[in-house]
């Protein structure tokens, strides 16, 4: 099951609140079972330094019954604190032997001898000899058994506060959480409420916080871009069915027409080639939209070669020869570069520039194809004379659109050949591009190089 987003950030915060807490915790109980050891230890030596002067007097073995004496009184009930005299010479030792294994080392340590209990802390300090007295070692014993209680105890509070922030701290970041994503919540609820009836409207990004305006902004813009494509959509279908409207009801009026009456084996002739003509014209409106359609997916050319721009461009003059004949024109092709292409691609949208620049250039008009080398592409240019509007140069590319004395209709031309170019540079990984100065309209793309 997925988690909401307020039930996320409560995870979130109760795992940080835990992790930090937990930290905190180790390092006071770090800090707190240092500061015991260093209290059980001052204790020790002040025990110690305490009686120290009073052992130093005791010289003489008739004295040190007074030091037992000293010792035994000073040793509380409850055995808490000990004390301990070891010495070579039996006259000057106090206490019961020590336990079994135990090593006594100068210093601080520790006496284990009560079966699983809390340990004694030790501290052991020698006393050189003096008069009858031969080197003793006297040992204060302390229990631990308070200064661990007070451990324990600590660290059952401290367990029960990590656990009890870590709670509180879940429910106020589901809280918090929730109060916080409640702009994310009305944005939702306007989200809810847009309809393709009503394209124009946009989520309102006033009184929203800095990311959920970025957020809001880029939706905005998405729906922007939805809008432009659905009224280019619209518009494509209405130019579609147009261009096929044209030819069909010429079929059907003519077939209509042929059919009132008796006609002689000529004029049927004549009407089937006519009739034959608007097939013809509908096939390549259906043949043209599917190509566009393949380019729409992403397809792109996956039979490339390297070859000579200039050699592919030539082959297309020589195929379109008859028709610049007919116009009095003639081509001359500039430059040339290596480039990675699918030769039938290019050629088809050379034919596509060339007719193109043919229908719209005076009679006898010289067209010239500028092949240019650059650092990761080749750029191909049809330049004719004649002139297009500025206004339309950013849509001639745009399908089934015509401008005034750049794309209008006529003949075979339905508008998509330009729009075919287009997509075969981007099948190459190139762009287009399209100017109008001086009286010379220049057309062209681009390709990638080897």
């Amino acid at each position: 099951m997925t988690l909401s987003i307020s039930r996320r950030l409560a995870v979130m915060f109760a795992i940080a609140s835990f992790v930090l807490l937990a930290l905190i915790s180790v390092a006071l109980h770090e800090l707190l079972e240092r500061d015991l050891l260093r209290h059980q230890r001052g204790e020790l030596n002040t025990r110690l330094e305490v009686n120290r002067p009073m052992i130093v007097r005791a010289v003489r073995a008739e004295s040190w019954a007074h030091v037992r004496d000293k010792f035994d009184a000073m040793t509380p009930a409850d055995g808490r604190i000990q004390y301990r005299i070891l010495s070579e010479d039996p006259r000057f030792t106090y206490g019961e032997p020590l336990p079994a294994g135990f090593v006594a080392t100068e210093g601080f340590g520790v006496l284990a001898e009560n079966d699983g209990e809390a340990p004694h802390r030790t501290l052991i300090r020698t006393i050189p000899a003096k008069g009858e007295r031969p080197d003793v070692r006297v040992m204060v014993v302390l229990d631990s058994t308070p200064f661990l209680e007070t451990l324990r105890v600590f660290t059952l509070w401290l367990v029960a506060l990590v656990g009890g922030g870590t709670i509180i701290a879940a429910l106020l970041g589901y809280y918090i959480a929730r109060f916080g994503l409640r702009p994310m919540q009305r944005l939702s609820l306007e989200a809810q409420s847009l309809m393709p009836e009503r394209l124009s409207t946009r989520l309102e990004m006033a009184r929203l916080p800095e990311e959920l305006a970025e957020f809001t902004a880029s939706f905005n813009g998405a729906l922007d871009r939805l809008e432009r494509a659905y009224q280019q959509l619209e518009a494509f279908n209405a130019d579609v069915a147009h261009e096929l409207r044209t030819p069909l009801t010429n079929l059907i009026g003519q077939t209509q027409v042929t059919l009132s009456r008796e006609r002689d084996v000529d004029d049927l002739k004549d009407i089937l080639y006519s009739n034959l003509e608007e097939l013809e014209r509908l096939r390549a409106i259906v043949n043209d939209m599917l190509f566009l359609a393949r380019a729409d997916r992403g397809e792109l050319a996956r039979h490339r070669v390297e070859v000579s721009v200039a050699g592919e461009v030539e082959r297309t003059v020589e195929f379109l020869e008859f028709l610049l004949e007919d116009a009095d024109m003639r081509v001359q092709v500039e430059g040339d570069a290596r480039a990675c292409i699918e030769p039938s691609l290019l050629g088809r949208a050379m034919t596509n520039l060339l007719q193109n620049a043919i229908e719209h250039s005076e009679r006898g008009a010289q067209i010239t194809v500028q092949i240019e080398p650059r650092t990761d592409h080749a750029r191909i240019a049809v330049c004719n004379p004649g002139s297009v509007p500025q206004e339309a140069l950013p849509r001639l590319f745009d399908r089934f659109y015509r401008a005034d004395r750049a794309r209008s209709g006529g003949g075979e031309n339905h508008g998509l050949g330009l729009a075919i170019v287009q997509a075969v540079a981007a099948m190459h990984g190139g762009a287009v591009f399209a100017s109008s100065d001086n009286g010379t309209t220049t057309i062209g793309f681009t390709v990638q190089s080897p």
